[in-house]
């Protein structure tokens, strides 16, 4: 068979890669039921962190997913699930309790990782997914370094596929596969997994995601992410009608509706001009992103952080010290949270002017093992561990035992009786006057009036709300229509 189909990731990779997660609901909303009936294989959200909903777009990140869920209704939904709080050890109960409240919302699919693609990390994950529902397609994430081989990934794959797992997917966050690399690569992946279907995530920072995703197929992938324009290309995903033309020029496939597809791009496009909101464009290859490795969003944060120190100008070497911190501590993947934890400690090497003379809490859970167990201490340079690890702080936190409450010493602490477990879970990250200020905004904005197929009557709205003109006139051959302000 020759037919090729596309997981859509519109809505949650886009807006992350590309707009700093400023999507709003009503955003959402305006495109839903064109990507619904678009007829991809799912369509991919996730539970914002609610500290960006919450407290910046005054939103509430479950009533996004309960709206979403209602105007999707013929493509499964999948979220994202991974840890609860990216950068902070969380009590494992946190992570079931999201997942099932993710189930009562409708939530067919997850996506799920590990940053060191561990076994015993993701069959936990996959069991919990399971237990109330929902079908997991697990991660398998791509790194380039000395230890990321094809044997590496044989072993990996053939654990991932022994899991009750839906799918897998073969995730390329940092847009670091390069058609040659997956020559060997997917044949080893598809080898090793038996009856599995596989699919390709493979970003676009260095610019290779189209090509990477046409390679994919030629190789035997018969699903590939992507996403619609102007949430497509730059960092985030490719371009699904790129893809797809490309694809029949090679005598396959795409299955997918793009009279729907379409009608959603454009409607982005209107919402993204009117929000002065960037459109991913496509970029030129990068080969810098090999040493360092930083994924997209992270690079304008590290540059920040240089800036409030006055030292901008040493941006290059602190890229090259990222590469340098990655070496010597094993090579982690940089992913979410280990990319974040490298590219700090670099900065702050960088800062400082002695390298490790000054360290994060997260360089010193590293070193303990917290992020990644024996196999992150075993891979880690010692004379690195060891430096990291002869100070007070360190000794202090060896001595620290994460906690591991269960939820109904949670619900005690932040909730009340006949509160909601989403509630109790958005009253342990913002306070409780800023969900009262996000419920106090009203409903989400609607973009429906940007959206819609009655441009004049957009166009007239949007000059009728402005301040500086008393009056609208529409003239059309010996019609003339004038909207004048009450005086």
């Amino acid at each position: 068979m020759n037919e090729i189909r596309f997981a859509d990731t519109t809505v949650r990779d886009g807006p992350l890669s590309l707009w700093a997660n400023n999507i709003r609901t009503g955003m959402m909303l305006a495109i839903a039921r064109d990507l619904d009936e678009a007829g991809f294989v799912s369509v991919e959200t996730h539970y914002t962190h609610p500290k960006k909903v919450v407290r910046e777009l005054k939103e509430d990140p479950w009533e996004r997913l309960r709206l979403l869920r209602a105007h999707v209704t013929r493509t499964p939904l999948r979220a994202i699930l991974a840890r609860f709080r990216a950068f902070e050890l969380s009590p494992p109960v946190l992570l079931e309790v999201l997942t099932q409240c993710h189930a009562r919302i409708g939530i067919q699919q997850a996506r799920i990782s590990d940053e060191w693609n561990q076994f015993d990390q993701l069959e936990r994950k996959v069991r919990i997914t399971r237990e109330v529902g929902i079908d997991p397609i697990v991660n398998l994430i791509f790194s380039y370094s000395p230890k990321h081989t094809d044997e590496y990934y044989a072993e990996r794959a053939r654990a991932l596929a022994s899991l009750d797992v839906f799918r897998i997917c073969l995730k390329d966050p940092g847009g670091l596969l390069t058609p040659e690399r997956m020559r060997t690569l997917v044949p080893t992946v598809l080898a090793n997994v038996g009856d599995k279907e596989v699919e390709l995530h493979s970003h676009c920072t260095t610019g290779l995601g189209p090509l990477n995703a046409l390679e994919a197929v030629k190789l035997g992938i018969k699903i590939i992410n992507t996403g619609v324009p102007p949430l497509a290309n730059g960092a985030a995903l490719p371009n699904v009608f790129n893809v797809a033309d490309n694809l029949r020029s090679l005598g396959y496939r795409p299955v997918f509706d793009e009279g729907a597809a379409g009608r959603a791009s454009e409607a982005l496009g209107v919402i993204a001009r009117s929000e002065g909101l960037p459109e991913g464009k496509p970029v030129e290859y990068n080969l810098g992103q090999y040493a360092h490795q930083i994924p997209g969003g992270m690079l304008s944060n590290l540059r920040h952080q240089l800036k409030l120190v006055g030292l901008e100008h040493r941006y290059d070497e602190a890229l090259e010290e990222c590469g340098r911190v990655r070496q010597e501590w094993g090579y982690p993947i940089m992913v979410t949270p280990l990319s974040q934890f490298v590219g700090s400690q670099a900065a702050i090497n960088v800062i400082v002017g002695e390298r490790y003379e000054e360290v994060s809490d997260q360089t010193i859970h590293y070193a303990l093992g917290r992020w990644g167990g024996q196999e992150a201490i075993e891979a880690m340079d010692p004379d690195v561990r060891d430096k990291i690890l002869d100070r007070s702080r360190a000794r202090e936190l060896a001595a620290w035992e994460p906690p591991d409450p269960t939820w109904k010493e949670i619900r005690e602490r932040y909730g009340a009786p006949g509160v909601s477990d989403e509630e109790v879970l958005l009253r342990m990250e913002v306070l409780d006057q800023e969900i009262e200020a996000m419920r106090a905004a009203g409903p989400p904005k609607s973009y429906e009036h940007l959206t819609g197929e009655r441009p004049l009557v957009t166009l007239i709205r949007e000059l009728a709300g402005r301040t500086d003109r008393n009056f609208v006139q529409v003239r059309k051959d010996d019609l003339k229509i004038t909207l004048a302000k009450d005086p």
